[in-house]
């Protein structure tokens, strides 16, 4: 049974068609590389993932079920899709810490170490609000990764990273892999793609058409 499983769906904004009769499975323990031009439908496509939105008609069925407004957010997910809200007046670790509390499936020592695992440091008192783009970038992927999510969502995980991030970011998703999670990632650097994914599909009329 596919992990996530995308059937005849049909999504439409303000009149402008997104997807028509869309079908795509996800398998566990793949990386897939969604890519498109800007406004193609990449974050709409991961939302509709999520329980973020829904389709206008057909269905998302995520381990075995749908993806309704009873059933909206799936289990075990670590999402990344625009920018996270944060408490701007926060230490990174003060918003992580937050974050883990409405589960509460970890602690403290495990916020610090996802955080030094991204190259950002937990005892450092500044404000998020005074973070480089590089920085909250590193901490949005430290909320997606930081309760061991065995499903990540990453729409531009790489973006303002500098090049030791990227390449550090690079090794997790492919450890990550090869734990058996599963990652659907986007990217405007081909590279990333090429060197990460063992299955690409590009947005195309409204549908997803496999490239690799």
């Amino acid at each position: 049974m596919a992990l996530i499983h995308i059937s005849n769906v049909n999504k439409s904004y303000k009149g402008q068609t997104i997807f028509e009769n869309l079908n795509f499975d996800v398998e566990k323990g793949k990386i897939y590389g969604i890519t498109g031009p800007n406004g193609s439908g990449k974050s709409v496509l991961f939302k509709l993932m999520c329980g973020f939105v829904f389709p206008d008609a057909g269905k998302v069925v995520v381990n075995g079920e749908a993806l309704w407004k009873n059933k909206r957010f799936p289990d075990n997910f670590g999402i990344i899709i625009d920018r996270p809200g944060y408490i701007a007046n926060q230490s990174g670790f003060d918003n992580l810490k937050s974050l883990a509390m409405i589960k509460g499936n970890i602690g403290d020592e495990k916020i610090k170490q996802t955080m030094e695992l991204v190259g950002l440091q937990p005892q450092a008192k500044q404000k998020v609000k005074n973070y480089s783009l590089g920085m909250k970038q590193k901490l949005a992927i430290a909320q997606a990764i930081m309760e061991d999510q065995q499903t990540l969502i990453l729409d531009e995980p790489f973006n303002a990273l500098d090049a030791d991030s990227v390449e550090n970011t690079r090794q997790l998703i492919q450890r990550f892999k090869d734990e058996g999670r599963t990652i659907l990632l986007t990217s405007h650097n081909q590279e990333d793609i090429d060197l990460l994914c063992n299955e690409v599909y590009r947005i195309n009329k409204f549908k997803l058409e496999k490239v690799k």
